[in-house]
């Protein structure tokens, strides 16, 4: 059975030596993000690829940077659902109190619908109430999700091609770290071969990188 993955700690610093460290830009982090847990990533990246070239490095940095973004991508996507889950929260509520009302009186309960969303955001008691009283018109928690998956539809596209975009360019960058250290090592059997040494050099050694990538 297989044991429980061993991360880095998260750190104060760069992992790079101090000979490529020229290669490593400065993390750029949004406000809110944690500089230990970027370098706890890059870390973890770093250890798995083992890289051991100035080329290989900037590979891995790269990987490295995308998998941050990655992660970026994720929490902001986590955080514009619950954005819109207001939204929904009104929209829904629209449909109950704002259908039906005569004209005269369809702006305050526009109004009246929106200061409600706002308890609901705001206020945790009001929270229960109102989405006591949604569930009692047939508007559960699914329904609600689904009205903010209808409200946020157009940029959660947007949040999704960027992801793919991402994962797209790290399984290049991963195949190029691949392509690199086989052509290396078939330089060095060639050159194994020509000294009439053909067993003497040791093939590198698969990364997990590696394997994640080739298979057994």
């Amino acid at each position: 059975m297989n044991g429980p993955v061993s991360l880095p700690q998260p750190q104060s610093g760069s992992v790079v030596p101090s000979e490529f460290e020229a290669l490593c830009p400065p993390p750029q982090l949004l406000p809110g993000e944690n500089i230990d847990h970027y370098h706890a990533v890059q870390a973890a990246i770093f250890r798995d690829i083992a890289p051991q070239s100035a080329i290989e490095w900037l590979l891995a940095i790269d990987i490295a940077e995308l998998s941050w973004e990655m992660q970026r991508y994720r929490v902001l996507r986590h955080r514009l659902l619950i954005t819109y889950r207001q939204k929904a929260i009104e929209m829904t509520l629209r449909r109950i109190d704002v259908v039906g009302i005569a004209t005269d009186f369809q702006d305050a309960a526009e109004i009246y619908t929106i200061h409600n969303a706002l308890d609901w955001q705001l206020d945790a008691s009001a929270a229960r109430d109102i989405e006591t009283r949604l569930r009692s018109y047939g508007f559960d928690q699914h329904a609600i999700s689904m009205e903010v998956y209808v409200q946020a539809r157009e940029i959660l596209a947007l949040f999704e091609s960027l992801l793919n975009g991402a994962q797209l360019r790290r399984l290049l960058l991963l195949k190029e770290v691949n392509s690199l250290r086989g052509s290396k090592a078939a330089d060095l059997r060639n050159v194994a071969r020509h000294r009439g040494h053909p067993s003497g050099v040791a093939s590198p050694r698969r990364s997990l990188t590696d394997e994640a990538l080739q298979g057994p």
